[in-house]
């Protein structure tokens, strides 16, 4: 089978890798028929992230199950399913109280020895330990470009926005409007935020948040501060979502939250960083982060996008075929693209 693979800094090339077999009772084997470049590949293809060379990369996936495990109940073969970007054992202290992104045995598609040497999603097939919780059922009439997001990017939007207690009538400003930070825009107004403020320095990225019902700021061509000020009163956000996983936007959350406001952090944290303690500890700000829980949100981010309550579509720009990846990296790194799906 076919299977995008890292190489070095800035190459990944498509290359045959054995078929996938069953190796557990619990496993699955599905089909790939839809996959996506992710913010998260984008570290692995700078290095910014650690991988062996020849890894298949990518956790980000819908197909149709070719064969399952003796103990898999909830998925058969045939069944069109959408998966989970890690997986948990379900039973560990942890994934007892549903703290299923702290499992004592997740694994992480597509990131090498690190977060468990599973095989990524980019590929022809994929296969899927645990797969009773980590698959779902693609509700009908669904299409991949929407299925795709449940199972990481609108389901780590989802996260941000529940992990940082925002509650209905709250003013949150969204750093970064990746697909991440647009989908955390899209949660933050469907929960009830009074005002969402987005911002971004790409032009596209910012219009994006407008029909999404943002108020859009400029990151260098306007005065962010002063736009917070202007519509809170001179308080601050109640929740700012550190979607970009950088010091400065770190630094600039802290900034524009109110004091007892919640600064979120969702963007990727793969080195030190220094925060403010002092600025932390005089607004007596709640600092979180942390990768996302998406396997406890699946089902209800499902529920609502089948609902069309969230509808991660318009952030969808750009299809292209599995054997284009090394042009789809380089596309999605030169921000020209804002989610491109590779499909076989």
């Amino acid at each position: 089978m076919r299977a995008v693979t890292f190489q070095a800094p800035g190459v990944v090339a498509v290359e045959e890798r054995p078929e996938p077999e069953l190796l557990d009772p619990e496993d699955a084997i599905v089909r790939i028929e839809a996959t996506g470049v992710c913010g998260s590949d984008l570290h692995i293809y700078h290095g910014r992230v650690q991988i062996e060379p020849g890894f298949t990369i990518g956790h980000e996936y819908v197909g149709t199950v070719l064969a399952a495990g003796d103990r898999v109940t909830r998925v058969a073969p045939g069944d069109r399913v959408l998966g989970c970007f890690q997986t948990a054992c379900g039973g560990c202290w942890f994934c007892r109280r549903g703290l299923y992104h702290r499992c004592e045995q997740s694994r992480t598609f597509g990131h090498g020895a690190t977060l468990g040497s599973l095989q990524g999603t980019q590929a022809d097939m994929a296969l899927v330990p645990h797969a009773d919780l980590v698959l779902r059922k693609v509700p009908e009439g669904m299409s991949d470009d929407v299925a795709l997001f449940a199972g990481d990017v609108m389901g780590t939007g989802f996260h941000a926005v529940v992990a940082s207690g925002m509650r209905p009538g709250d003013a949150v400003a969204v750093l970064g409007l990746g697909p991440v930070g647009l989908c955390a825009v899209q949660v933050a107004r469907a929960c009830g935020a009074a005002r969402v403020i987005a911002v971004d320095s790409v032009p596209e990225r910012l219009q994006v948040a407008r029909g999404f019902g943002a108020e859009a700021v400029h990151l260098t061509d306007e005065d962010v501060r002063a736009a917070v000020k202007g519509a809170t009163d001179g308080r601050g956000v109640d929740v700012c979502i550190d979607a970009v996983g950088d010091p400065r936007a770190l630094d600039m959350a802290l900034r524009l939250t109110r004091a007892c406001g919640s600064v979120q952090c969702i963007g990727v944290y793969a080195e030190r960083a220094e925060v403010h303690m002092g600025l932390l500890w005089l607004k007596a700000i709640n600092l979180r982060g942390g990768h996302a829980n998406v396997l406890a949100h699946v089902d209800p981010v499902l529920e609502m996008m089948a609902a069309g309550v969230l509808d991660p579509s318009p952030l969808v720009t750009h299809h292209m075929k599995l054997d284009e990846a090394p042009e789809a990296y380089a596309v999605y790194d030169r921000r020209e693209a804002l989610k491109i799906i590779l499909t076989p």
